[in-house]
Parts: structure tokens; sequence; C-alpha cells
């Protein structure tokens, strides 16, 4: 058997998200490994894609990601798909088992997939070279709420860059923070620390099921969208910076957010 480790993304939902290069790779592969912990494949269970697909799909979890060696020790005998939602290089455990195949002269193919990084820019018509860093917030633990998170976000914000806010997933305990959850975080951190971050009239952008056919946008102040329908997780939320004109009518035109955003940026 040929010895190979290729690595998939599959994109941001449904079995046929991936490119028909991801795919054919795939029909090649005597044994497939999936990861969910990082993200989600919006409106599909595992049983989808191993149906789709024809094989069957082991299911691994963090710890046997990175402390586990089947993935590599498969391998080093047989050609390995190891599948994740959006792109395959997102998360630094994904790299370093890239690493260790290469250490271990596995040869490597990647098959990139739709990200969130792509995805959630064009849906809001924000410009992508306008994002900053890219900002995780944690689920508040027995009411502890690290700061670094509010920090990062205000640093690009005095820049005047985006910030893209990914929001805590524990596929293992089937938490997935809210976009609404996200929104109280933020505020309750800017009681804390008082920094300016975020204000009454603060515009915020909530992207709901990313890429999905029932994907749903929002754009407005914090307090408005807590009231809102704002969709289901998988979610994302981006505080904007400062707006092109044609950023600011592109939230009111595709994201419904107040007119006069646009009169502020003009």
């Amino acid at each position: 058997m040929t010895s190979e480790l290729v690595f998939v993304g599959l994109g941001l939902s449904g079995v046929d998200g991936m490119t028909v290069k991801a795919l054919n790779a795939l029909k090649e592969c005597d044994k497939i490994y999936a990861e969910f912990y990082t993200s989600s494949l919006i409106g599909t269970e595992v049983s989808d894609l191993a149906e789709f697909l024809g094989r069957e799909i082991n299911v691994v979890y963090r710890s046997e990601v990175e402390e586990g060696h089947s993935i590599i020790e498969d391998a080093k005998t047989m050609r390995v798909a190891f599948v994740t939602a959006g792109d395959t290089m997102l998360a630094t455990t994904h790299v370093d088992l890239r690493i260790q195949a290469v250490m271990e002269g596995i040869p490597v193919r990647i098959f990139n997939g739709v990200s969130i990084f792509g995805a959630c820019p064009t849906s809001l018509g924000l410009q992508p070279y306008k994002f900053g860093r890219a900002v995780t917030l944690p689920f508040l633990e027995r009411d502890y709420q690290p700061k670094s998170p509010y920090d990062h976000i205000m640093e690009n914000k005095k820049r005047g860059l985006h910030t893209m806010i990914l929001l805590d997933i524990r596929a293992e305990e089937l938490r997935y923070m809210t976009a609404k959850d996200a929104i109280e975080w933020l505020l309750k951190g800017e009681e804390k620390w008082g920094e300016g971050l975020i204000t009454d009239r603060t515009i915020l952008c909530v992207v709901s099921h990313a890429g999905a056919e029932d994907e749903k946008i929002a754009a407005g102040y914090p307090r408005d969208l807590l009231q809102m329908d704002l969709g289901s997780p998988l979610q994302t939320l981006v505080l904007p910076g400062d707006l092109h004109f044609m950023e600011a009518e592109a939230l009111v035109d595709f994201a419904g957010a107040p007119e006069d955003i646009i009169k502020d940026e003009e």
C-alpha cells in the first residue's frame, strides 16, 4: 500500500462543499479520520459524510490528535485522510500533525477548503485586508473572564481594523457559544474594564451558518441585536473598525445595519 497523509478541508456546510480534487483524493484513501472539535460541518452528520463518500469515518477528538499516534502510524503503511470542516491548516494541532508526518518521511498532500476567514467578510461586504488579528471568546467558567480577548479587539479597533470574533466550541459537550452570548460577553467586559471598546452605538455584525443555504446575517447596535432572531450556531461576530463608505453601504444593504452609519462614515 501507498504511504501518504492527505489533509482535506471540507468547507463550511454540507457534504458537497469540498473541491472536486479533494473528493477524488478521498476516494483513493484507505482510511479516513475526521475531527469536528475546532469546527463542525453545518447541517451535516458524520453519517451523511460517510454515506456520501461510501466510506467509514473515524471521528477523533482533541486528545487523540494531540497525544495519539494512530493517524501517523496508519499513514506509514496506507493512504490516510484527515478531514476537517472549513480549511485544513487553520489549527495548530493540524500543522503539528503535518510536521510529524514530514519527520516520519510520510508524503503529504493538502486540499484546502472554504473557511470562515473568507466567507464571513464576503457575506458582510467587508474588505478582508482590513481585518486585524482574529480573536476567540471563551465560555465564562465560574464567572472567570480573561481580559486578553478584550485587549486584542481593542488593539485592532485603535488601528481602525475589523475584528473577526470566533465563538467557543465544546464539541464533546455539545456546547456552542451563540452570538448573543458573545455580545453579552463584550458588554460585561466593558462594564469591568471600561476602556471604550463597545458602547450602545457600536456596530456589531453577526453571521450565522456561513456558506449554508440558511445563512443569516445581521448588523446593528448591541442591545438591538440582543432582541433579534440571529439564527443559531455556528455563528461568527465581527466588530468593524473604520468603515469605508462602500463597506457601510454594504452593511446597510446586506445586513440591515442602521442607515445612519453611512452618514457617520461620509
